[in-house]
């Protein structure tokens, strides 16, 4: 073992109606996939010393289903306490963004008066008196066309709609216009909501259908809070926890990511600077600190200038400027006269200004560039570092064909797992830093980072280099030594981050 393994950089001390018609036509196809080697982000269960992040995170997995029972169980929660029918709760729970605190909170606070929140709702309350038609032939408020009142059907506020006008109309709310808890009477100035069991009797496209499923159950997810969908492409899982916070969670499908920002888990960087350190790398500023940083501005006209010769003098270009200037100090040229080069003659405060200006561009731009650079080669090494699990994988069969068991080969692929999360946890300390000013924690950062970076590499290395049958014995005490090393200077270093936070250590920039 490396004798550089023996010290810290820091040491941190009811009826049919309640199962929701939702449920015909569910997603039948909703399979576990199981664990693949070859994910981008592939992290296990954490393992040596946790940090505040790695402590267990309670949550599960929820299939559509899964999802749909879970909005039954709020359903009958609710209508054990109040006596409302399903489709008028459901309708009810929607607007309240399916917080049953909130509804019956307001539903008693409006105590007497429970019209009031019906009508918020856009919903007829059912402890109000039906209209009724009794007559036997009744005109479509659509298409005008008479017909038998068995053909007819209408919501509680009595607007009455032939059922092929019902159908059309519902189709094109759901597969054009994406709407499925909010869908209003097609009555004219009619805000009266429509209610799922309508829906669902109305529509016999059985793509329209799942279309409108899926709709209910996406809008139950987006209202919840503790509930947050799988961002794995093709993946209709939910995660669900028990209170909402900046933790990493793993669906099925293997994907790992951040609960609060749907991110990739980003340890140690906090959301609200990932999101910025993206849109960073993602827009074009840094494209305007290029400009800022190798152009100027002609004084006179503010036309950008890129200098693509020697000489310091600079004639703007511009039919309606053609201004002559020092591209040294940016001032007008006739001073200089045959001094040109004698700068330090001209000392006009917006000259002084714009060379200020200049400097601060230059000293941005390369500060993104240093981390930015050391960002996607961490990136990069991750995509190539899980290449090895295929390589491990035939390595650890020629093993054990050599009489080592299964469980002895194993070691090979925890090294793989080590080397990803800490390549990972490298990648986002360079975002961390970036948005840091200077201080004392800082520094102690820094070599804590210096030295995992440093084990990483090592690792990498045996991985790649080492993995032969000759000599398998040293090289798997070598690997184990080496992993666990790295693994245990990577939560050194988060504990340290963490802290940080707890403490208010860090000064971020403006």
């Amino acid at each position: 073992m490396d004798s550089d393994e023996d010290f810290d950089y820091y040491d941190a001390g009811d009826d049919e109606e309640d199962d929701l018609s939702l449920r015909d036509d569910a997603d039948d196809d909703d399979e576990d996939e199981g664990y693949l080697d070859d994910n981008i982000i592939v992290s296990e269960a954490p393992h040596g010393s946790e940090t505040k992040d790695e402590e267990v995170y309670p949550h599960e997995c929820l299939s559509a289903d899964r999802i749909v029972d879970l909005m039954v169980e709020i359903l009958k929660e609710v209508n054990d306490i109040v006596n409302i029918p399903p489709t008028t709760l459901r309708i009810l729970l929607a607007h309240f963004n399916w917080d049953k605190e909130l509804l019956l909170e307001k539903y008693y606070e409006y105590d007497g008066n429970q019209e009031r929140i019906f009508k918020e709702a856009h919903v007829v309350s059912p402890f109000k008196m039906k209209r009724s038609n009794k007559s036997r032939d009744v005109s479509c408020e659509i298409c005008c066309s008479s017909c038998s009142s068995s053909f007819m059907t209408g919501l509680d506020c009595g607007h009455m709609f032939c059922k092929g006008c019902w159908s059309q109309y519902l189709r094109t709310k759901i597969m054009d216009e994406g709407m499925s808890q909010t869908i209003p009477c097609p009555a004219f100035d009619c805000e009266i909501i429509v209610d799922d069991a309508i829906v669902m009797s109305l529509i016999s496209d059985k793509k329209v259908r799942l279309k409108y499923q899926h709709l209910m159950t996406n809008s139950f997810v987006e209202c919840n809070s503790l509930l947050k969908w799988c961002p794995s492409p093709d993946c209709h899982h939910v995660i669900k926890v028990e209170y909402r916070d900046r933790r990493a969670v793993k669906c099925d499908c293997g994907r790992e990511f951040c609960f609060e920002c749907s991110e990739s888990w980003h340890d140690p960087v906090l959301c609200v600077h990932l999101k910025k350190w993206l849109k960073k790398c993602d827009d074009d500023s840094e494209t305007s600190n290029w400009i800022s940083a190798n152009t100027k501005e002609c004084p006179k006209c503010q036309v950008t200038i890129e200098k693509d010769g020697g000489c310091n003098h600079v004639i703007c270009r511009s039919q309606t400027c053609k201004h002559e200037f020092c591209w040294v100090c940016l001032g007008p040229w006739d001073p200089h006269g045959a001094s040109w080069y004698n700068c330090n003659r001209y000392n006009a405060d917006d000259a002084k200004k714009a060379r200020d200006t200049q400097q601060r561009s230059r000293e941005m731009l390369q500060r993104y560039l240093f981390y930015c650079n050391r960002y996607m080669n961490h990136l990069q090494s991750l995509k190539f570092e899980h290449k090895l699990y295929a390589r491990v994988k035939r390595k650890m069969e020629e093993m054990q064909q050599l009489n080592m068991s299964w469980i002895e080969v194993q070691f090979l692929k925890k090294a793989v797992d080590v080397l990803c999360q800490c390549r990972q946890t490298l990648m986002y300390t360079y975002v961390f830093a970036f948005f840091l000013k200077r201080n004392n924690q800082l520094l102690l950062f820094e070599d804590n980072q210096a030295d995992l970076e440093k084990a990483t590499e090592t690792l990498s290395e045996y991985l790649e280099r080492d993995i032969t049958t000759a000599s398998i014995r040293d090289i798997k005490q070598k690997v184990q030594d080496k992993y666990r090393y790295c693994d245990s200077r990577r939560s050194v270093l988060l504990r340290h981050v963490h802290e940080g936070y707890d403490k208010e250590w860090w000064d971020y920039l403006d």
